[in-house]
């Protein structure tokens, strides 16, 4: 039987769901003094979520927030996959749907803001 550690004192430790929290504030505000105006966060379907909805002039952006601590395995672009991807997508159908609008039709992109350490990457246009 293997020995069970103490963490010691965790309460100044966040959370994934913190971390993640903190990333999207961080991304949000990175977006805006870029000059995107915010419309929602955490938007969520059953079959995807929406970190990000943002407006960039006439533009829906539907952005991905990725965080990881170091590179050791791979920067946090890295981590979103086809699969994700798909998520993503069917997630801004529906919310497009929502507003009488069609993911095939409509002036709209997918972002992906990738926060490796310290390090803020912003990938426009990431997929489609």
């Amino acid at each position: 039987m293997e020995p069970i550690y103490s963490r010691g004192d965790c309460s100044r430790q966040l959370t994934r769901r913190q971390q993640g929290e903190q990333m999207e504030k961080l991304a949000c505000h990175y977006l805006c003094q870029a000059g995107l105006r915010w419309i929602a966060s955490n938007v969520s379907y059953r079959h995807g979520e929406l970190d990000l909805i943002m407006l960039d002039e006439q533009t829906y952006v539907f952005v991905e927030v990725r965080y990881r601590k170091n590179c050791a395995y791979g920067d946090a672009a890295a981590s979103i996959t086809w699969r994700k991807q798909q998520k993503i997508k069917t997630a801004a159908a529906y919310w497009l749907a929502n507003q009488d609008k069609c993911l095939s039709t409509a002036n709209c992109r997918f972002d992906v803001v990738a926060v490796t350490g310290s390090r803020v990457n912003w990938i426009k246009n990431a997929f489609y």
